[in-house]
């Protein structure tokens, strides 16, 4: 059977539906990325414009407009759910190493400390 679509998103996908929270053309995309991970994941146009029609095909976002050859997106509903699914995923993740790494006192303090900043407000815990 095949796997279904979107059922877990790599980072760049991650990152894209992330920055799609607003409003965006392509460049403001690839920008929110960069900045949205720190630097750690960029993403070029060949990879980002692929991803854009795979969302689109997929109903995780929609064209808001178009200006010449600039478009504008935003997720959708069921985009923002598939979204928050991999968000929860990647906790439960970090929380099973946090558990397995119980000899690790680095790693148990790290994800100690995502978890306090997640419930403190400053972070968000869906």
């Amino acid at each position: 059977m095949p796997r279904e679509q979107f059922q877990s998103l790599t980072e760049p996908m991650y990152y894209i539906l992330m920055s799609l929270q607003d409003e965006c053309c392509g460049v403001d995309i690839m920008e929110k990325v960069r900045g949205l991970s720190g630097g750690r994941v960029q993403v070029g146009p060949g990879t980002l414009y692929a991803l854009l029609a795979k969302f689109q095909e997929g109903d995780m976002i929609e064209e808001t407009r178009q200006e010449g050859r600039k478009k504008w997106y935003r997720i959708t509903e069921k985009g923002n759910d598939s979204l928050k699914k991999e968000y929860r995923r990647i906790l439960a993740m970090a929380r099973d190493g946090a558990a397995g790494l119980e000899g690790d006192r680095d790693a148990v303090l790290e994800m100690e400390k995502l978890w306090d900043f997640g419930r403190s407000g400053n972070g968000v815990l869906l």
